[in-house]
C-alpha cells in the first residue's frame, strides 16, 4: 500500500490523543497514511482551515457540523462527523473567589453531583454568571445551557456565555474576565496549577455519555475520497482502542506532553487520562470514573440520535423549528460512512443507528453485528429522556 500524506487540524487538548496516537504509534501507517498534524490556536481557526481546504480533516467539537447544517455559525460548507473520537473529558471550574464562597456555604466539590454543584453555584454566583467556553457551538456550551436551565438559571437572563480559547481559559479567570468555565482537559488543571481557580464538576456528571469531539470532514471531500476517509477512520479507531487498554495512558501522557504537541508536563496530562484530578491549589484530589473515554461501549460510533439531541437543544435556544432541526442535524453524524469504513475489522457495530439518549442506568447489552456489544451508562443528571422518534 502506498503512503498518502493527509493534513489534519487539532486543538492542543487531551482529547486530541486519538489523532496524535494514530500517527505516533503506527496506526496511521498501518492504513498507509502519514498524518500532517496541524495545531491550531482556536476552534474557529480549525473550522476555517477545514472549510477552505487548508486541511482535509479535523479534530472538531461535536456540535459544529450540526450547527453548520442548521445555518448557525457561518461555516459556509456542509460538514460531516465521520466518527466520534472521544466521550466526555470536560471540566467545570470556578474562580478562587467563587470557590471560597462555595466552601463557606458547605459545598464539598465531589465533582460528580451535578444537581448539588449547580444549586450551590447559582446561590453563590454573581448575576449574571459569566461562564467561559471554548466556542459558542460546543458540547461545553450545550452542557452548560442544559444544566443551568434545568436548575432554574436560563440563558441569557442569568448567565453570560463568553468565548475563550482553551489555552487562554486560565488567563481569563485570573484577569477576572469570567467567573467560571467549562473546558476540555488539561486546561482546567492548568488553572489549578496556576493558582487561579478550582475544579467544580466533571462534564460527565451532566451527561454521562456526551459525544465530545468528532472526526470532521467536508461533505464534498467525503464523497470524493471515500476510501481515504475509511482508512483515516480505521486508524483513529485503532488508536482509541489502544488508548482504552489498561496501561496505555501513561505512555499516552508522555507522547502528548512532547513540545510538538501539548508541550505540558506529562503528570498534568495523566490526571485527565486517569480521572484522578487535583481540584485546588491546596492539593485536594478527587477521582472521576470514566472522565474521558476513547473507545469502549461503541464510543466511536456516530449515533444519529446524539446529533439530534444537539440540534434540538440549539433549536430551542435559537427559535428554530425543532423537528426540522432534528432532521437536518441527524444527517451530519454519518453512521453510514462509519459502517462502511469498519467492514472487515473486528468492530462490533450496533444494529441501529439511533437510540434513546439518557435511557441507560448501567452497562447494557444491545443488538449488534457480533452479539457482544455493551453500551456504557447513558444518563442526564436530571434523568430526562431524549427520544428521537418524537421528531420524526
Amino acid at each position: 500500500m502506498s503512503t498518502t500524506r493527509l493534513s489534519l487540524a487539532y486543538m492542543p487538548l487531551l482529547d486530541a490523543a486519538p489523532m496524535i496516537v494514530a500517527q505516533e504509534m503506527g496506526f496511521a501507517a498501518q492504513e498507509g497514511l502519514d498524518l500532517d498534524l496541524v495545531a491550531a490556536p482556536s476552534w474557529s481557526s480549525i473550522r476555517d482551515m477545514l472549510v477552505f481546504g487548508r486541511v482535509q480533516a479535523a479534530h472538531m467539537l461535536s456540535p459544529v457540523p450540526v450547527a453548520t447544517a442548521l445555518g448557525l455559525g457561518g461555516a459556509g460548507s456542509a460538514l460531516s462527523a465521520a466518527s466520534v473520537t472521544s466521550i466526555n473529558g470536560n471540566i467545570l471550574g470556578v474562580s478562587n473567589e467563587l470557590a471560597a464562597k462555595l466552601r463557606d456555604a458547605g459545598h464539598g466539590f465531589d465533582l460528580t453531583d451535578a444537581d448539588a454543584a449547580g444549586r450551590a453555584l447559582i446561590a453563590a454566583a454573581p448575576t449574571p454568571l459569566r461562564m467561559g467556553v471554548p466556542f459558542p457551538f460546543s458540547m461545553h456550551a450545550e452542557l452548560l445551557y442544559y444544566w443551568l436551565s434545568a436548575l432554574g438559571l436560563p440563558a441569557p437572563q442569568g448567565v453570560e456565555i463568553k468565548t475563550v480559547p482553551p489555552p487562554l481559559m486560565a488567563d481569563a479567570i485570573a484577569a477576572g474576565e469570567i467567573d467560571a468555565f467549562c473546558v476540555g482537559s488539561p486546561w482546567g488543571s492548568i488553572a489549578v496549577e496556576n493558582g487561579v481557580g478550582a475544579l467544580l464538576l466533571a462534564g460527565s456528571a451532566i451527561w454521562s455519555f456526551a459525544p465530545e469531539k468528532v472526526l470532521c470532514v467536508r461533505n464534498d471531500w467525503a464523497e470524493e475520497e471515500q476510501a481515504l476517509l475509511g482508512r483515516l477512520i480505521r486508524a483513529i479507531w485503532r488508536a482509541g482502542r489502544w488508548l482504552d487498554e489498561p496501561g496505555s495512558r501513561g505512555l499516552a501522557a508522555e507522547i502528548l506532553a512532547r513540545p510538538e504537541y501539548l508541550n505540558l508536563d506529562a503528570e498534568i496530562l495523566d490526571r485527565g487520562l486517569t480521572g484522578k484530578l487535583t481540584i485546588n491549589s491546596a492539593g485536594d484530589q478527587r477521582e472521576v470514573p470514566d472522565f474521558i473515554v476513547f473507545h469502549d461501549g461503541a464510543a466511536n460510533f456516530p449515533w444519529r440520535s446524539q446529533a439530534e439531541w444537539i440540534a434540538v437543544q440549539m433549536a430551542a435556544r435559537t427559535g428554530l423549528d425543532r423537528a426540522t432541526a432534528a432532521r437536518l442535524g441527524r444527517a451530519t453524524f454519518r453512521s453510514d460512512i462509519y459502517r462502511e469504513a469498519m467492514k472487515g475489522t473486528k468492530a462490533d457495530l450496533p444494529g441501529a443507528s439511533s437510540k434513546i439518549e439518557g435511557g441507560l442506568a448501567e452497562r447494557t447489552a444491545v443488538a449488534s453485528d457480533g452479539g457482544t456489544l455493551f453500551l456504557r451508562r447513558n444518563q442526564f443528571f436530571d434523568r430526562q429522556i431524549f427520544d428521537p422518534k418524537r421528531f420524526e
